[in-house]
């Protein structure tokens, strides 16, 4: 199949995802089990190119792998993560906000925009699977492959480091400035949008696939501008004493070496 079919038949499968998950979104009262389903759906269109694109067999089963490896690591971090808690604050702000049609409106303004966000970012991963004149694996496949696993280290010890942390009942309140997060802020959205830059390397080992550096782009705008880096700290800095410390010290997103705090401040114990 051609990329546009691909990428059609990738979109109804999403669709038909989405949509059982806002069904049991409804049923819990909880929208926010669509942050777990977002690393599945990448996997989700990740298997339609590898059944349906024309592309090389052995780069489709390096981004299936690859794809899978991530999507999975990251949903049951999350899904642990969200056990036993209520839901997501920005959602229950939306809910009260909106009220008795939250419940029809979170269909698209949470699960579709969803839909619409994965299925641009996931370019990259169709046109690894399905663009003709596919050659063989090389050198982009293996700088990609590369990039991916230091993008995915990055997030997954990130992620390690923090939940252990928080797990300490003796740094309740405190600001997490160990390990990884020693170097960035946030290593694991750091990691995260790497990892991305990883796929688009894949799409560009195959005839156009250049072209979809829109995904990439996209992603690490989201992270360092929307979703994450900019909404996280709005908050955090108004609730973790020591934040502006550590923000004058650590480097927001790459990650580099801490400077001297200013004058005046101390480090956070």
């Amino acid at each position: 199949m051609s990329f546009w079919s691909v990428l059609g038949a990738a979109a109804c499968g999403l669709a038909a995802y989405l949509a059982l998950g806002w069904l049991l979104s409804v049923r819990l009262r909880d929208v926010s089990i669509v942050d777990g389903m977002w690393g599945p759906g990448f996997a989700l269109v990740a298997v339609a190119g590898a059944l349906l694109g024309s592309g090389d067999a052995a780069r489709k089963t390096v981004v299936v792998v690859l794809v899978s490896i991530w999507g999975l690591r990251l949903a049951t971090h999350i899904l642990a993560r969200n056990r036993g808690q209520a839901e997501d604050y920005r959602y229950r702000a939306m809910r009260e906000r909106q009220g008795p049609r939250f419940v029809w409106l979170s269909a698209f303004t949470v699960f579709g925009l969803q839909g619409i966000l994965l299925l641009w970012i996931a370019l990259p991963l169709v046109a690894a699977t399905s663009l003709p004149g596919s050659p063989p694996l090389g050198f982009f496949d293996l700088a990609g492959s590369g990039l991916f696993l230091l993008g995915f280290l990055c997030e997954a010890i990130g992620d390690a480091q923090l939940t252990r942390f928080r797990a300490n009942p003796a740094n309740r309140g405190k600001v997490c400035d160990v390990g990884l997060w020693r170097w960035s802020r946030h290593p694991n959205y750091f990691g995260d949008a790497t990892l991305w830059w990883g796929f688009f390397l894949l799409a560009c080992a195959v005839p156009g696939g250049w072209r979809t550096i829109g995904s990439p782009i996209v992603m690490t705008v989201l992270l360092l501008k929307v979703s994450g880096v900019a909404l996280l700290e709005r908050g955090l800095i108004s609730t973790k004493p020591g934040y502006a410390d550590y923000i004058a010290r650590t480097s927001a997103f790459v990650p580099w070496f801490p400077r001297s705090a200013p004058s005046g401040q101390r480090r956070p114990d």
